[in-house]
């Protein structure tokens, strides 16, 4: 399958990802919208080294990508975890995830 492919979807996964923390006001939804925008970058990844493998260590030519996908996707396990967390909280306190009444909280 050519790359074209891959990097059309990716820009179509980021680009919904990227109206959707523009235009949606509920936290999840935004958090949702950063994690697709995350998989767009993930995406994009393994399919540049999967086409243009690393030619130092032939064995593992193509893997670059793959590791570093799998510590993007550690980073926003945790920024998930701590997000959802901190949501749990405003939500205990104030009884909404609207993005604009939280923005109204640090007046």
């Amino acid at each position: 399958m050519p790359i074209q492919y891959y990097i059309a979807l990716a820009v179509t996964l980021f680009s919904i990802g990227v109206v959707g923390v523009l235009i949606r006001r509920n936290a999840i939804i935004v958090f949702m919208c950063i994690e697709l925008m995350l998989n767009a970058a993930n995406l994009l990844l393994v399919a540049f080294s999967k086409t243009h493998p690393a030619t130092s260590v032939a064995p593992l030519a193509g893997i670059d990508g793959q590791l570093f996908v799998f510590f993007v996707m550690v980073v926003a396990a945790a920024e998930v975890s701590v997000g959802l967390a901190i949501i749990v909280m405003l939500y205990r306190n104030t009884h909404s995830v609207d993005v604009d009444f939280l923005n109204r909280l640090k007046n």
